[in-house]
């Protein structure tokens, strides 16, 4: 660690935090990534980008949420679960203190994710040809 300047370690959290989010990392855990003390490494990654480790991840979380809030028909809970926090409760506080409403209210303000759903054109027309031919294809192979 030595030849390395520590903003580095300290990037290899950032980055560990950003590929991982959906686990149930820690601050901590972080800061092992970054092979520093716990205190050390939140008070170098906040000189760094200019918040808590803590609050980065849980601002991670919560923009995940966001976005499968709007694009995924998936509970509440199962959208808290999936980005790596455990309590629906303090979820939605964390989410209404951010976004400034809840995140069922967040999902009201945006289409059904239904209406974004693609279906590729291929399937369309296979699914919208008519289920009984009359040309010739119902034939037997006789020629009858």
């Amino acid at each position: 660690m030595a030849n390395h300047p520590i903003a580095r370690h300290v990037l290899r959290a950032k980055d560990l935090a950003d590929a991982w989010y959906f686990e149930p990392l820690t601050v901590a855990d972080l800061a092992r990534a970054a092979g520093l003390s716990r205190a050390h490494f939140s008070h170098e990654f906040r000189k760094a980008f200019g918040e808590s480790p803590h609050a980065y991840l849980l601002t991670r979380r919560l923009e995940r949420a966001a976005a499968m809030l709007r694009t995924t028909d998936r509970s509440v809970a199962e959208i808290c679960h999936g980005v790596g926090l455990s309590s629906v409760g303090s979820f939605t506080a964390s989410f209404t203190r951010t976004y400034g409403m809840s995140p069922t209210a967040y999902r009201k303000a945006f289409p059904p994710a239904a209406d974004l759903a693609r279906v590729p054109g291929c399937l369309v027309r296979a699914y919208g040809r008519p289920r009984l031919r009359t040309f010739r294809e119902d034939r037997g192979a006789a020629g009858s």
